[in-house]
């Protein structure tokens, strides 16, 4: 047993030098915290004396999500007064956005310069656009959006979140003044990944001097814009064609800018036609009715109009080409719209009547109606109003159709008329001027 005892001993004192060691170790942290916790307090106390604000980053997440929210909407709130999201400053420019790829209509009449250096609004290049206005795919009227990615017509994921910017601002002028742009606009391409909205303004008749525009995005879905910028204008418009220019064509943030006013009724009178390139003109010739075949309509007739340069002249041959053994037209916006376009009616509520003036080739041509409105459909027209038949004069008459008490908040189908072989066995001619609300 003696022997065994030292190793007892031994045992016993590495315990204790151990239990020691902790122990000094527990006693020497609390003298190193007071330290740190001072020096805490002490760059607190200079933060407030000092007033230290952290920066605000250009976008961040509402603070009533929680992290999870954010993440999942990711949708940021543009802050930043100056910065921008271009679509166009140079032809080399490296935060370009969208590209000018989506040519409609006549596409045959346009052609694209990005790259002239010719008097740009700023920096060293801008775009030129010339339009001949020669109709050469047939359909009156040509544009070009630009797209991301280029040519996607809404069949491709694309696009991008702007949410945060409220207007898109652009630079424009013509080459000599009066070039007529019938719309610019933000968004509009449908398809499978369609736009998230569809804003514009318009028409637009420039100077040769370059002046700003502004597209009001304020309270609009950004959240998808494949369609970034586009243009649209008419051989109507331009009979001889224009040449215009955009530059520095961007998406801003303003904090002062206000929603524009929707449902505002239009100002009187309210052209229909008045001159063949009037921009003033409101409502396209485009709704073909009944024996279609036998209508031709001439919108820049010059031979005797009732005022200005020209005047609407319609020939009905009679032959009853499609079998109806009637035809007419409605003048419609947008073109071709049987009431399945979505918010695109004016409000004429401040119109008491619709006056035009009409006359025949010979006298003696009876026209069944002349009306507005009535245009049916999920989206058509809200009244409809008219006078007939006519039996017309070959000098210049003006005839009136009273809109009292009717429901003109809505209206797609601006002007319309019809007649038949009935009543015109050997078909008419006929002219039509200066058509407006009042």
């Amino acid at each position: 047993m003696k022997k065994n005892l030292p190793y007892f001993l031994v045992i016993a004192a590495l315990i204790f030098l151990i239990i020691g060691v902790l122990s000094s170790g527990k006693e020497r942290t609390p003298s190193i915290t007071p330290v740190v916790e001072q020096s805490l307090l002490e760059s607190k106390e200079i933060a407030k004396e000092v007033q230290i604000e952290e920066p605000e980053a250009p976008f961040s997440f509402s603070t009533e999500s929680t992290p999870v929210e954010a993440a999942q909407e990711q949708r940021p709130v543009f802050k930043s007064l100056d910065k921008i999201f271009n679509v166009y400053t140079d032809k080399r420019a490296p935060d370009n956005h969208f590209a000018p790829s989506g040519w409609m209509g006549d596409f045959g009449d346009v052609s694209l310069n990005d790259q002239y250096m010719k008097e740009p609004h700023s920096g060293s290049t801008s775009i030129q656009i010339s339009y001949s206005a020669e109709r050469s795919q047939g359909a009156g009227w040509a544009g070009m959006f630009w797209q991301n990615p280029p040519n996607n017509w809404g069949e491709k994921m694309g696009g991008f979140d702007l949410t945060g910017y409220n207007k898109l601002t652009f630079w424009a002028r013509g080459e000599n003044g009066g070039e007529a742009i019938e719309k610019v606009k933000v968004g509009g391409i449908k398809g499978t990944y369609p736009d998230s909205l569809e804003v514009g303004i318009g028409p637009l008749v420039l100077s040769n001097e370059w002046k700003e525009y502004s597209i009001n995005l304020v309270d609009q879905d950004l959240s998808y814009v494949s369609g970034g910028f586009c243009w649209i204008s008419a051989s109507r418009l331009n009979p001889n064609g224009a040449t215009f220019y955009f530059d520095d064509i961007r998406f801003e943030y303003d904090p002062y800018l206000q929603p524009q006013v929707e449902n505002t009724p239009e100002e009187m009178p309210f052209n229909v036609y008045t001159e063949r390139s009037s921009v003033f003109n409101h409502f396209i010739p485009s709704g073909w009715m009944g024996d279609y075949s036998d209508l031709k309509i001439d919108e820049a007739w010059t031979a005797d109009p009732h005022s200005g340069v020209t005047c609407l002249r319609v020939v009905y041959s009679g032959k009853v080409s499609q079998g109806a053994r009637w035809a007419g037209m409605f003048w419609q916006n947008p073109p071709n719209n049987w009431g399945q376009v979505k918010d695109a009616g004016f409000d004429l509520s401040q119109a008491r009547k619709l006056t035009f003036w009409a006359r025949g080739e010979n006298g003696g041509e009876r026209i069944e109606e002349f009306k507005m409105g009535g245009i049916s459909g999920d989206y058509g027209d809200s009244d409809t109003a008219g006078i007939g038949p006519v039996m017309l004069t070959p000098e210049w008459k003006q005839y009136t159709i009273d809109l009292s008490g009717k429901d003109l908040s809505y209206i797609i189908g601006g002007f319309c008329f019809s007649t038949n072989v009935d009543v015109n066995p050997e078909g008419c001619i006929f002219y039509l001027d200066d058509i407006k609300y009042e």
